[in-house]
């Protein structure tokens, strides 16, 4: 009989997360898969065409069973349903977890927002004695402070007691940052053993045609992805407008994507003619766009949290093989620069981005060469999908 497997994430198909894959290989390997999840809504907040908002539905995509709960939406404009949409997947999802808990041998928490969203994966191991993995992408309490919430002792408190309750109650643990466990180390036990295992890059269809951004011979800069408060876009443009007058007929500044903070940005751009909003891209199309620029850039605001945070798209950039400006602290600017993949700048130092935006429009095509092989040579060896894939279902 095959093994079973249960997969806890407030995302899945047809939302683009890497779960899918995930899911999709160990279906492939044998394995029988099922995900406990919310109805799609990310990122804009809005149930998919074809899905309804029931408390409770099943549905199936390739032969994985998909167990899904009532969604909170509205969220991208409001904190409030923002919360309410985590302690709803948390409230719903538990109440289902109890009932087909029990048939899993290993459960598998996906911890991409909010840990609250892993109660149900805690629920059933404490419940049924099931093996659980966590593959952690984010930080708390650090990344509840690091969207604005004060720190106070009460706060602080409860929070302390919540994660360390969350983390004495798994089996194994996967981090996608180095920089997490010494945040995390704190809230686990002793004997718990933290395995660095990061994301890899989405799958990019090299053969497209690279998208033309403008007529004319320019240094193209592309951002791609959500567009919130803390991408921090603000500094990058306000350093690419201040640039000077002959830097700025050399290059373009694309942004693609869409989110909270894109109409504040366009306000901040003054409609310049180097600075474009091509909105949101589907993911399959993205590789013509990053063939289409000369660098990616990845960038996050100045806190803490962010520093141990490596964003997903970076693995994605480096896969492209385009060098890569990083407007960002942290481990992430420790990888382009100890592997030599682009430049880096202080997120909150303008006349730093400036710099390295002039270094990079007279950068020559041996050192252009010189940073693309480099991102070969990483994306095969340590960001390489099936190994990373193959060791998450070893700790099952």
């Amino acid at each position: 009989m095959n093994k079973k497997i249960l997969i806890v994430t407030e995302y899945f198909y047809p939302e683009e997360f890497k779960i899918n894959d995930i899911a999709q290989q160990w279906k492939n390997k044998g394995y029988d898969v099922d995900v406990l999840t919310s109805v799609p809504t990310y990122p804009e907040g809005k149930i998919y065409k074809d899905y309804n908002n029931k408390f409770y539905q099943k549905d199936n995509y390739n032969g994985i069973n998909i167990y899904r709960v009532k969604a909170v939406t509205g969220y991208k404009e409001s904190l409030f349903k923002k919360l309410l949409k985590y302690f709803s997947f948390m409230f719903f999802g538990s109440l289902v977890a109890l009932f087909i808990g029990k048939k899993y041998d290993y459960i598998f928490g996906l911890n991409m927002a909010a840990l609250t969203g892993m109660v149900p994966a805690v629920l059933i191991k404490k419940l049924y004695k099931k093996r659980l993995t966590f593959w952690t992408q984010d930080i708390w309490p650090d990344s509840v402070y690091a969207y604005g919430f004060k720190k106070t002792k009460t706060l602080s408190f409860f929070l302390d007691k919540f994660v360390k309750f969350m983390y004495h109650n798994i089996t194994s643990i996967a981090i996608s940052g180095k920089g997490f466990e010494e945040k995390l180390r704190p809230y686990i036990k002793n004997d718990l053993e933290f395995h660095y295992l990061p994301n890899w890059a989405d799958d990019l269809d090299m053969s497209l045609d690279a998208f033309e951004f403008s007529k004319e011979k320019k240094v193209h800069f592309t951002f791609a992805g959500n567009i919130g408060k803390v991408q921090n876009l603000e500094n990058i443009i306000n350093a690419f407008t201040q640039l000077p007058e002959v830097c700025k007929n050399k290059s373009q500044l694309n942004i693609i994507g869409d989110g909270s903070n894109i109409d504040e940005l366009k306000i901040i751009s003054n409609d310049s003619k180097n600075i474009v909003f091509h909105g949101k891209k589907p993911r399959e199309d993205m590789a013509m766009y990053y063939q289409g620029s000369d660098f990616l850039i990845v960038s996050l605001v100045d806190k803490p949290i962010f520093k141990v945070t490596v964003p997903a798209k970076t693995q994605t950039y480096i896969a492209a093989k385009k060098p890569i400006l990083a407007v960002i602290n942290g481990d992430t600017a420790k990888l382009i620069r100890e592997n030599n993949l682009g430049f880096y700048a202080h997120p909150n130092n303008i006349q730093e981005i400036k710099e390295a935006f002039i270094k990079c429009i007279y950068l020559t095509k041996d050192e252009i060469d010189k940073l693309t092989k480099n991102c070969e040579y990483l994306s095969e060896n340590t960001f390489n999908k099936e190994k990373i894939i193959n060791s998450l279902e070893a700790l099952l």
